[in-house]
């Protein structure tokens, strides 16, 4: 069995929770953890098909320059080579899961700011 309670946890970005579900070469999934005000870094996976799930808050995601609001209980799929941003522009911290197929590893390409 595997929880955020015993699963390897790592941060990244901007004091955001990341833990290890899955952690294979075939499949990658991590429940993660965005504080208030918090983004990543726009990039895009050549290979890795992604979808994230949102448990709890408000996850903003931009998606080829479209803006979208995930709510709790909702998911969006990331297909291969589009550029995303994951933001939390809320006042609550949001969580969510991400499922990547391949794994991600070695195959993230950020974009410069425009």
């Amino acid at each position: 069995m595997i929880s955020k309670d015993n699963a390897e946890h790592y941060i990244w970005g901007d004091n955001c929770d990341g833990w290890y579900l899955v952690n294979r070469k075939d499949m990658l999934v991590i429940h993660e953890k965005m504080p208030p005000g918090t983004s990543e870094k726009r990039h895009y996976h050549s290979v890795s098909r992604q979808f994230f799930f949102v448990l709890q808050g408000v996850l903003t995601m931009e998606l080829e320059g479209v803006v979208r609001e995930i709510k709790a209980y909702q998911g969006i799929e990331i297909p291969p080579g589009s550029v995303h941003q994951a933001s939390n522009s809320t006042q609550s911290a949001v969580e969510f899961i991400v499922i990547s197929q391949p794994t991600t590893r070695g195959d993230r390409n950020d974009v410069p700011a425009s």
